[in-house]
């Protein structure tokens, strides 16, 4: 019997509620038999120092562990590597990292110091292997010379309490939901069909036809999404996706993608975004590259068609709800 571990870092600003997409991967891999390490991480400077000289060394010290999975990243490169050194210096175990986001392709990609710390992290040599988002993000990492084992990840597993959508109509509708902050191109957007947005910061100009349809907890948001289509779009252009987030798609598994084909939902996508092999790959939505052209690119989808990446998405989703993605990707990870 191995003894298989997953650490759960609870931060001050999550309220104890933490990203919805680490705790899912928690809850997945406890299923399997994995047993969570919770660990507060500290903010202030002299309680790192605390943390890494006590509290650390107290969590690991004497304990048989086979394989400890640490989420990437937390806020702290410092903390990061302090972990991962104390992890290896009290056991024997492998060391895992599941990438959630690599900070240099969204945030500091023009900060070389930063990019050559993060790139370090990923390199150390206590680290066993990788868990990246998909090829794509997998290329970067070995071009930039990472030299770790790095699986796919393919995309994220959603832990969806409710129902699949069931669809009876097809009117080719079309949702879209996250943070509306970032959204501009939604002013932009004129179509036909009808199109509803969730989420929060809704300060949108949008043109008649498109209306709110408000804000929702994560678990509950996937029982408010009815229509045909879920959209995945980041920026302010309606030709391409832009700014640092729109960019990011070219390398990420957005969690928005899960969101809509765990709900059942197939999904809309950007022609260049990284996701758009998977989408393809297992028929559970459609590719675009450019919004101005929606409603023509609806209006030649069948009802047959939709039916068809209906159904795949309802197969993807069920897999999304039972944790397979994570699961095959640690499995992978750990063969010889």
């Amino acid at each position: 019997m191995t003894e298989d571990f997953v650490i759960s870092t609870i931060e001050r600003s999550d309220n104890d509620a933490g990203p919805k997409a680490q705790h899912d991967i928690i809850k997945f891999l406890s299923q399997s038999g994995y047993q969570v390490i919770k660990t507060r991480l500290p903010q202030k400077r002299i309680d790192k120092v605390h943390y890494t000289l006590g509290t650390l060394p107290d969590i690991f010290k004497g304990k048989t562990m086979d394989t400890v999975v640490f989420q990437y990243p937390i806020y702290s490169l410092f903390l990061t590597k302090r972990i991962i050194k104390t992890i290896k210096k009290y056991t024997s175990a492998k060391i895992i990292l599941v990438i959630h986001d690599v900070e240099s392709l969204r945030l500091f990609h023009s900060d070389e110091r930063l990019v050559r710390k993060e790139l370090n992290i990923f390199n150390m040599s206590e680290v066993n292997g990788l868990i990246a988002h998909n090829k794509a993000m997998k290329n970067w990492l070995e071009e930039k010379g990472i030299t770790k084992k790095i699986v796919e990840l393919e995309i994220f597993d959603y832990d969806n309490p409710q129902p699949f959508r069931i669809q009876n109509t097809y009117n080719r509708s079309v949702c879209f939901a996250g943070n509306l902050a970032k959204a501009g191109f939604l002013e932009k957007l004129d179509v036909q069909n009808e199109f509803v947005v969730f989420g929060p910061n809704n300060k949108l100009q949008m043109h008649e036809g498109m209306r709110y349809g408000g804000q929702y907890p994560p678990d509950e948001l996937p029982a408010h999404l009815q229509q045909n289509y879920g959209l995945v779009w980041d920026g302010s252009s309606l030709d391409k996706c832009d700014g640092k987030f729109g960019e990011y798609l070219r390398y990420n598994a957005p969690h928005k993608t899960s969101l809509y084909l765990s709900s059942g939902i197939p999904v809309i996508v950007w022609k260049q975004a990284a996701i758009a092999d998977f989408v393809i790959k297992n028929n559970v939505g459609i590719v675009i590259d450019d919004l101005s052209h929606l409603d023509d690119l609806l209006e030649n989808i069948s009802e047959n068609d939709f039916h068809n990446m209906k159904t795949n998405a309802v197969i993807v989703g069920k897999r999304m709800r039972s944790g397979y993605y994570i699961r095959h990707a640690v499995e992978e990870l750990m063969e010889n």
